[in-house]
């Protein structure tokens, strides 16, 4: 349900890295990976799973917003999820 934004003490730009200003040229990322970057965090920070469902919120749209800027590779096992880069 909505909420009046009066009810907050401050509210923030909502502004988020570039794949650029984000991820390394020479490396790839999972989802999970970014996840935690836009939150600047250790790529391999510990979280809990509902901490990681949260951030992955966050994510997956920044993938869709990006994804012009960014290049796909399929995952190397069955069982490992996709990588994302920055296209140079």
């Amino acid at each position: 349900m909505p909420v009046p934004k009066s009810e907050f003490d401050e509210l923030f730009p909502c502004d988020f890295y570039t794949p650029a200003e984000l991820l390394d040229d020479d490396k790839l990322y999972t989802v999970y990976e970014i996840a935690r970057l836009l939150q600047d965090l250790d790529p391999d920070a510990e979280l809990d799973p509902n901490t990681e469902n949260v951030l992955l919120d966050w994510a997956i749209p920044w993938v869709m917003l990006y994804s012009d800027d960014l290049v796909v590779a399929e995952p190397r096992e069955e069982d490992e999820p996709g990588y994302y880069g920055v296209d140079t």
